[in-house]
């Protein structure tokens, strides 16, 4: 199978078990958010199922920072501390705690960034990756372009560069290979696969949909998200009578009503055109990745 420098990426309320385990059988790096599974004793199952199955393969979990947004903030470092997932993805606050566990028993821990002045943070604490969240990611998308922030971030850090926005086929990771990123992070590629847990209208919808039916707003919360348009109209609501909300309220990032029918997807949605299995997008994904390569070759200057 595929062993394509990808991480899938841990998708709120939509990845799974089965998602994490079939991503890294095929040779990438699948991953949730511990949030995904309430309460905490049944995120102990599902850590404990996938560190069975992949016995020596690379996978993660996503873990807020911050402990006012994570009501479970204590009771999932110590889930990390037991089970000791290989790779432990941070968002929202100073990973500090968590890369003292996580370095303990030999681990990795990547942050997710939006802009150079979190990288720069993160960086300072000691991390050993940062996720480059660039225009056009799923979800909480930034607004910097991946060409100009993998190269600022380049000038000062050393370490793993993980790619985010916009990334849904094998020559995207090619691409961003090229330009410096040691890993693609690829999400909403996945959102309709069919091991996900998106409901199945999401997934419809996914596979419906393109770049024109993305809005990128800051009205439920306060912070920029990308949401697919008409999953507003289904609801009701207008995308032309949002208004910027003033307040941040960091609840969003682990609300489960907030999301559970307002649906998000990035610009590589135009990607998606049929629900598949995560073993079938590998092998598309393997067959265009070495299409680009054959394709980079062939214009070469002679």
């Amino acid at each position: 199978m595929s062993r394509l420098p990808i991480i899938v990426a841990p998708m709120f309320l939509v990845s799974n078990p089965k998602m994490v385990i079939e991503a890294s059988r095929a040779g990438a790096i699948g991953s949730f958010p511990l949030l995904n599974a309430r309460p905490a004793s049944a995120c102990a199952e599902w850590l404990e199922e996938i560190k069975k199955a992949l016995p020596t393969e690379p996978w993660a979990v996503n873990f807020i920072c911050h402990p006012v947004a994570n009501t479970r903030f204590e009771e999932d470092l110590q889930l990390i501390e037991q089970f000791q997932p290989p790779i432990v993805i941070t968002s929202l606050g100073n990973p500090k705690r968590v890369i003292d566990i996580v370095h303990g028993y030999g681990g990795k821990v990547y942050a997710d960034v939006a802009n150079v002045k979190h990288a720069e943070k993160s960086a300072a604490t000691g991390v050993d990756g940062l996720i480059l969240v660039c225009a056009g990611a799923g979800g909480h998308g930034g607004q910097l372009n991946p060409f100009g922030f993998v190269s600022a971030v380049k000038k000062f850090f050393k370490g793993t560069i993980i790619l985010s926005g916009s990334i849904s086929s094998g020559a995207d990771v090619l691409a961003a290979q090229i330009i410096g990123a040691d890993y693609a992070y690829m999400g909403t590629r996945f959102l309709a696969c069919d091991e996900g847990n998106a409901p199945e209208a999401y997934k419809h919808m996914v596979i419906e949909s393109d770049t024109s039916d993305i809005l990128y707003t800051d009205a439920f919360s306060g912070v920029h998200v990308n949401v697919l348009i008409p999953s507003l109209l289904k609801e009701g609501i207008d995308p032309a009578t949002l208004k910027p909300r003033e307040d941040v309220d960091l609840t969003h990032l682990v609300n489960v009503k907030a999301w559970r029918d307002i649906w998000s997807a990035g610009h590589g949605i135009t990607n998606i055109v049929k629900q598949e299995s995560v073993r079938e997008i590998f092998i598309t994904l393997e067959e265009e990745y070495e299409q680009a390569k054959q394709q980079i070759t062939s214009v070469q200057p002679s």
